[in-house]
């Protein structure tokens, strides 16, 4: 599956690759040509409300055998960085969305271990409850942060103690963080996904963000090996062709044949297992 729905973060990339300041439009036109593309190749993608929902429908730019999933997260910037704390998006009806052709809706958690677990747990319990009453799928993607007070913070255990705390919340799909980055050795890779996965009752992909592109597909491979059923992911597809001048062109030289690699990767795991 595949991720669009980034926002000030997207907006960082283009800024890195440009110099320039980063007009909202930018953003958009890249969502809508990365949906246009490589929808064909996705079985799903995600979007953001923001920049992108509203452009992609009225361009068509889903690719009719693509499912459509909408982002109901709100960012809260803070502290010097995009998004410091999340909440529900009120922004997103639930039931509008599906009207609109979308099969689910996700959810960003942030996770940090000085703050109270009851609180993320009914967010995600509201979430669940919204998606369930409109017929939509539930993904919620807890991302772990460092504590707010004090300077210890052991990511790989808060990786696993945030699956064993939200991995029961009934929602229908985790999207969790890759272990290590993708950067540890295979057999210390697939121990760390088969924590992950006995910690989860539900399927589970994970997410590109904080590995290199280079390395995402074996990531994808150990993860499904440890019981993963995928991925769902931007950064890796096309945070290369960020900034490109033929930026389909690109999208189709570059993304196109990652993504479906990706995709082969996951169906000779799967099998394999």
């Amino acid at each position: 599956m595949l991720a669009v729905d980034q926002r000030e973060a997207m907006r960082l990339m283009f800024a890195a690759a440009g110099g320039a300041p980063v007009a909202d439009r930018v953003l958009t036109d890249f969502k809508v040509k990365a949906t246009q593309v490589l929808t064909p190749h996705a079985s799903a993608v995600l979007v953001d409300r923001q920049f992108a929902l509203d452009a992609v429908l009225d361009a068509g730019a889903v690719h009719p055998g693509c499912g459509l999933i909408v982002a109901a997260d709100h960012f809260l910037p803070g502290n010097g960085i995009p998004v410091d704390a999340v909440e529900i998006d009120e922004g997103v009806d639930p039931f509008r969305a599906r009207a609109q052709g979308a099969v689910a809706l996700k959810l960003l958690v942030l996770w940090r271990q000085d703050e109270d677990p009851a609180v993320r747990r009914a967010m995600v319990a509201d979430f669940v409850a919204r998606c369930r009453a409109a017929g939509l799928v539930s993904i919620i993607e807890p991302v772990v942060r460092p504590p707010r007070r004090g300077w210890e913070f052991d990511r790989e255990a808060a990786i696993v103690a945030a699956a064993r705390e939200l991995g029961d919340s009934g929602a229908d799909l985790y999207k969790g963080e890759m272990p290590h980055g993708g950067r540890a050795d295979n057999a210390t890779l697939l121990d760390a996904c088969r924590a992950i996965d006995d910690a989860v009752a539900m399927p589970w992909v994970i997410l590109s963000s904080g590995v290199e592109a280079d390395l995402f597909g074996n990531a994808v491979r150990i993860a499904c090996r440890a019981g993963a059923a995928g991925f769902l992911a931007g950064r890796a597809v096309w945070q290369s062709v960020i900034g490109a001048r033929e930026t389909e062109a690109v999208l189709r030289d570059v993304s196109v044949p990652r993504l479906r690699r990706l995709g082969e990767i996951v169906d000779e795991a799967v099998a394999g297992r």
